[in-house]
């Protein structure tokens, strides 16, 4: 079995090159949806122009008999109706007029502030040179859960964002042949890799949640904005606030977001079509919101801060950046520090199976 710094040879700072490329891919592709999305979000949000193509002759008899409630149906299995569901156009409105341009605003909101941020703030740098001496901050389990996730997350974010804008942006570039398979293709992953990805939550959700319980040194790492307000780094331990944050949010809205998507992806358990309208509401509201954060996450955990990327590639991170950054966390692990260069050695010497050869500060007890 191979390590990761052999799969991925480290480089100058310390970041896989490949990973950092597909990240890099990832965002240019949200940029793209963005970009796209917003020339095409007034025809999204306009009902009478999309329902002109699909329902034509919507003349004011027909909304007549529509509101009188002859036509309408409570199942799925009883599609015997000729006319509109009306919970069906309140549905399309709230889509059309409310999520999908929320959705342009808070996944292009958090683009422009990290490029902002980036540009004038710049890489959060270790205050300290590097040790040499590394501590281990993830075992091999941890790194491959938290990468299951992660990918998961990507795939079913940028599948989501085809669904709700795709149409609007593809359709129109490359024709319906190629945007038929396109979307058919989204459709397919996001409703097969949802319910893994919801199982593979709940497990690191479990396995972290001891680290991510609220204290209060906590209270003091917000209020200094994470080590941006003020002078000195605010203490923090294994996790800190924003860890915390995203761990809470990924526990609440993540699993909000999963329940609902479920609802959508089986739907054979005599849900109404409100029940099903309203889920995927809750649904999409929830996934737009967690994959604006997860762009702040991601940067943070890349090209936002040195050596954190480093950490869940490798597994160990520097006695530096473990002072500056969960200093708490370090005073509990320092003795179990070790050379840096000893470990490379020991770890070409096993072949990749000596990964873990001290005690796993992530491991619940």
């Amino acid at each position: 079995m191979h390590s990761i710094t052999q799969i991925w040879p480290p480089f100058r700072s310390w970041q896989p090159p490949c990973l950092l490329r597909m990240l890099r891919s990832f965002l240019l592709l949200l940029v793209l949806f963005v970009a796209l999305g917003i020339s095409h979000v007034a025809t999204a949000a306009d009902p009478d122009a999309e329902i002109n193509g699909a329902v034509p002759a919507m003349d004011a008899d027909t909304w007549r008999q529509v509101k009188n409630g002859d036509s309408f149906i409570d199942t799925r299995h009883d599609s015997t109706y000729n006319l509109i569901n009306p919970s069906g156009q309140t549905w399309r409105l709230i889509r059309n007029k409310w999520i999908s341009p929320f959705g342009l605003i808070a996944i292009g909101g958090m683009l422009a502030m990290i490029t902002l941020f980036y540009l004038i703030v710049g890489k959060n740098q270790l205050e300290e040179p590097r040790s040499g001496r590394k501590i281990l901050r993830w075992s091999a389990l941890n790194r491959a859960l938290h990468w299951s996730v992660a990918t998961l997350f990507i795939l079913l974010a940028l599948t989501g964002l085809n669904l709700l804008y795709g149409k609007f942006l593809f359709k129109p570039l490359f024709g319906d042949a190629f945007w038929a398979s396109m979307i058919s293709g989204s459709k397919l992953l996001h409703n097969y890799l949802g319910p893994l990805f919801g199982i593979l939550l709940v497990i690191i959700l479990m396995r972290f949640l001891k680290h991510n319980w609220p204290k209060r040194e906590d209270f003091e790492w917000l209020r200094k904005g994470g080590g941006m307000v003020g002078k000195g780094h605010p203490d923090a331990g294994f996790a800190n606030a924003g860890e915390k944050i995203w761990f809470w949010l990924l526990a609440t809205a993540g699993i909000v977001v999963i329940a609902s998507g479920l609802v959508m992806d089986f739907p054979n358990y005599q849900q109404t079509r409100d029940t099903m309208q309203w889920a995927n509401i809750i649904h999409a509201i929830g996934a737009l919101g967690l994959t604006a954060v997860a762009l702040g996450h991601i940067y943070i955990g890349t090209l936002g801060t040195e050596g954190a990327l480093e950490g869940m590639a490798t597994g160990y991170v520097d006695e530096s950046w473990a002072k500056q950054h969960h200093n708490l966390w370090y005073e509990e692990v320092k003795d179990q520090a070790v050379d840096g260069e000893r470990l490379e050695t020991s770890k070409g010497h096993a072949d990749g199976k000596h990964d873990n050869p001290g005690p796993d500060p992530a491991r619940p007890t």
